[in-house]
This record gives C-alpha cells, structure tokens and sequence, in this order.
C-alpha cells in the first residue's frame, strides 16, 4: 500500500475518534448540568477541591495503567473540568429562578459547611454554597455583592464568643438576619490503621482546639497545631500521609478526605453546641408569630453608671437580655463597644421605648437586626 494512501487512512481514523471524543464531551457537559441542578437543591458548593484532586489522582492511575502520561492527562483533565465549571455556573445564569448564593468560613466538611447544608438545602431555587478560608472573606463577599448571605459563628457553649463575627459587624455593612444553634461533636480523625497510641500531633481550627481542651489534657504527648479549618486539617492528614498526625474534624470529613475516625465526641461538653448568625446587607421581615431576637451595638456615653442604666431600661420594661458582650474600640484605648442580644421585636413599643430612653446613655447606638429566634433543639 503506498504511505500516501495509508497516512490518509489513518488521518481518517484519527479524525473519526476526535468526534467520537467530542460527542463524549458533550454528553459529559450535558451531565455536569445535570449536577450543577443537583448541587443547588441539595446546598452543595460547586467547586469540591477534594473530590477533584482525588478524581485526578485516579485518572492519572488509569492513565499509567494505559501507557499514557500522567502529567500529561492531569493537565488535560484539568482544563476539562475549569470547562465543566464554567459549564454549570453558565446554566445556573440561565436558570428563571435565581439560587440563593450563600458564602460561610471554611472548606467541604466543616461544621460551617454542614450547617449550611442542613439549613439551606432543598430550598426551592436553589442554593450555591461557596468557602472562605476566613470569616472576613466570607463577610466581604457578601458586601461586595458576590454573595447574598453569609452564616458565620458567633459563640460556643464551651469556648465562648467568636470574636472575629463580632468585630466584623461593628464595621458596618451587615445585619443579622436568622440564627441557628447546631450540635457540635468533635472527633479525632486519622490515616487508615492509624492509632492513638502513636500519634505525635493533632491539627485544627483554634475554637474546635478550645472545644477539646479536657481530651488535650488527657493526652499531653499530643501536640496542637492550628489550622484555619477543621475540615481544612483534615485534609492537611491526608495530603501529608503521616500516621503520627491527625485532625479534629466532624465525622462528616472523614469519608470526604479518606480518613479514619480514631475517637467519637472528643469534646469537653457533652452539650457542645455552636450558635451560627446568618448576615445581609439588608434586614429581612420577621414571620409573623415567630419569637423574635434583636442584636444591639452600643458605646456608653462617659459617665458613672451607664452600663446599669442601659441594662435597668429593659428590665423596667420586661425585655430579657439574652447576652452581653464587650469588644475593644479600635484607636480608643481602654474604650469597648457592647453587643446585647434583646428577646422581642425591635419595633415594639417595649422595645421603642427602651431605644428612646437610652439616648442620654450612650455615645453610639446600632440596629443590628430584628430576627427570627434559634429554638434549641
């Protein structure tokens, strides 16, 4: 057979599986829409780093196992899954309905995730959940407009209050507008076959490390090493495959990062619970009926007694004061600002009348938010 006559044959060949590849593409484009919907009924962020690292880890075992380069697919099927990406967030623009685009601290697994997912999910239009490795990142998206909500902690019934929420609402920009008291049961996760006995150092975010201080203590040849996330260190385990560490995450990362969970409720309280604020740019109206809850943020004005003063108005007035909390002023030393959270509707006339008469009490008063109230579970 003449070269000419066989090159031609194979170009032929060629072409026909390029086609075929294309076809394939398409139907795999048609399927990642498919998931973009699933995604947004079920509250699920749309970029799962882990779940991707973990797919390519395997194309690339199939790729060996085909004579083909690794690296070579890697980079290939990372370009196809930047298009697969792009492919759902151009249907989700398509959508009539617009899904709610929920932003919260963390990574897949944790806790912040998870009560996002609890909360949001099955919503009707939808829901894109979105990570931040801070709370300000998730705060800032919300002001800048790339995302409609953000649920961030703001206290713990073992470790206390959140400093970070509470300093970032006093920048303004944000009110709270729902709250949501989730259990919170800590557990040692680790490399498979790992064991207690032998681990070295255990990694998390800083408030689940507080959570944990009576199991620390219990196990002081454990070293603490804080990470910005617990779902974060849990892949920190995974990615270094060192036995001698591990995280303190939810059970729910340990299937997402292929780890083990090595202890159950690790937490010093058995009633370890956090209490999560969700917060907009605007107020939202309260159901009627519902027990409402309404934060205060307030600067004493400079005499004797004020505090007692503030407090004393609602009392006479039958509003229960819920918490109380103190956080320095920036560029004012020894000066602090106070959250209230106040049971009762900030439109009622027990709560106007409270409002109006702490006007000479106070150097600076702010509306947080009026909001539906967390039943506890």
């Amino acid at each position: 057979m003449p070269p000419s006559a066989d090159l031609s044959a194979l170009r032929d060949a060629i072409e026909a599986l390029d086609t075929r590849l294309l076809d394939l593409l398409r139907e795999r484009m048609a399927l990642v829409e498919r998931v973009a919907t699933a995604k947004l009924d079920a509250a699920w962020p749309f970029r799962d780093a882990s779940r991707e690292e973990r797919l390519l880890l395997h194309l690339r075992e199939l790729a060996a196992e085909r004579g083909l380069d690794p690296h070579e697919i890697e980079r290939l099927y990372r370009v196809v899954l930047d298009m697969s990406v792009a492919r759902q967030e151009a249907h989700v623009r398509a959508l009539d309905h617009v899904p709610l685009r929920v932003t919260y601290q963390g990574t897949e697994g944790s806790y912040s995730h998870l009560a996002a997912q609890r909360r949001y999910g099955g919503r009707p239009g939808g829901v894109l959940l979105s990570g931040h490795e801070s709370f300000r990142g998730a705060a800032e998206a919300v002001v800048g407009g790339t995302a409609d909500l953000a649920l961030l902690p703001i206290e713990n019934t073992t470790a206390g209050s959140i400093n970070e929420t509470y300093d970032l609402l006093s920048e303004g920009g944000l009110v709270i507008t729902g709250e949501v008291v989730e259990a919170i049961e800590h557990c040692l996760l680790g490399l498979p076959g790992a064991s207690l006995e032998r681990l070295r150092r255990v990694h998390s975010h800083p408030q689940a490390l507080r959570q944990c201080e009576g199991f620390l203590r219990d196990h002081p040849g454990l070293e603490a090493v804080i990470e910005f996330d617990t779902a974060g260190a849990a892949r920190k385990v995974r990615d270094a495959g060192d036995p001698s560490q591990a995280a303190i995450a939810s059970a729910s990362a340990a299937p997402t990062y292929g780890l083990a969970v090595l202890a159950r409720g690790i937490q010093s309280e058995a009633g370890n619970a956090t209490r999560f604020v969700e917060v907009a740019p605007t107020p939202l109206p309260v159901p009627a009926g519902a027990p409402a809850k309404t934060s205060l943020l307030l600067a004493l004005a400079d005499r004797p007694g004020a505090l007692g003063e503030v407090l004393g108005e609602f009392a006479r007035r039958g509003l229960n004061l819920t918490k109380l909390e103190s956080r320095p002023m920036p560029g004012s030393p020894f000066r602090y600002r106070f959250y209230l959270d106040v049971q009762g509707h900030a439109s009622s006339e027990p709560f106007r009348a409270a409002l109006a008469a702490l006007a000479p009490l106070v150097a600076e008063l702010r509306l947080l938010g009026t909001y539906p109230a967390a039943q506890a579970g």
